[in-house]
């Protein structure tokens, strides 16, 4: 519900297209779960590992509790870890895989959206592609109708600031509580850790090169992508749009590629 208040569905839905970026960045999950296999983890305990490509702390601890249980401390902290290190692990790999120019490619909504295509289009859309999501996308549009009706503000600005905080706080306590020493000091934690650092940076690198190749095919330079908003790809909300943005606006103050990367 808090990404949910916090997120402008306008550029998305106006720009579709955008959606394959973030499927390009579970390049990152599939190749580490095959190196996760190929050094020595059983399959679940490599798709456990591989989620932590996603940056996304919630899915991660929900995938493991159902899969390897035994890791969800060491797999929790790597992708808590991760999703926190964003500002320092994306934007080398931003730099490196782009030019000057590209990072200039300013991005604007290609159409006015409604607020009902904004509340109704991405929860129907999910549901009937992916009804397992159905409960998790009802509650991230909960979040967005409170902010887009515009007359329950006093909620909307709970969901994205104190709420936000007192989960966070429970989650890390209650995280934290499944570290016990046997479990969490032992060379298997030093492999997850390793393998969820080489899982999220080939994410992140994942989303920028697909963004590069989709420009090949886009003729407008109205329409082009700045492949900055790619590394948003990984889960890791709000943080990665946020250094999408600022990487983009190094380059042009005058850019704002915010709620494209969201």
């Amino acid at each position: 519900m808090g990404v949910g208040a916090m997120t402008d569905f306008g550029p998305l839905i106006s720009n579709p297209k955008s959606l394959l970026l973030g499927a390009a960045a579970q390049f990152g999950i599939f190749g580490t779960y095959l190196a996760a296999v190929a050094m020595g983890f059983l399959p679940n305990e490599a798709g456990s590992i591989a989620i932590i490509g996603g940056a996304d702390g919630p899915t991660s601890i929900f995938l493991t509790s159902k899969l390897a249980p035994e890791l969800l401390g060491p797999i929790a902290i790597a992708a808590y870890s991760y999703m926190a290190l964003v500002p320092v692990i994306q934007p080398p790999i931003m730099r490196a895989l782009t030019t000057k120019k590209e990072r200039q490619i300013k991005m604007s909504q290609l159409r006015p959206v409604s607020k009902t295509e904004k509340i109704i289009m991405v929860t129907i859309i999910v549901s009937l592609t992916l009804p397992d999501a159905a409960a998790l996308i009802g509650c991230l549009m909960l979040g967005n109708l409170c902010k887009e009706c515009g007359v329950v503000d006093r909620l909307s600005k709970t969901m994205q600031n104190e709420l936000m905080n007192i989960v966070v706080i429970f989650l890390g306590i209650t995280v934290g509580a499944t570290a016990t020493a046997d479990t969490f000091l032992s060379i298997k934690t030093i492999k997850i850790m390793i393998m969820g650092i080489c899982a999220f940076g080939l994410a992140s690198a994942s989303g920028v090169l697909l963004a590069k190749l989709m420009n090949v095919f886009i003729k407008d330079p109205a329409k082009k992508i700045n492949p900055l908003i790619g590394s948003a790809g990984v889960s890791a909300v709000p943080m990665a749009a946020r250094v999408s943005q600022l990487e983009g606006q190094k380059e042009d103050p005058s850019n704002f590629l915010l709620m494209h990367a969201m």
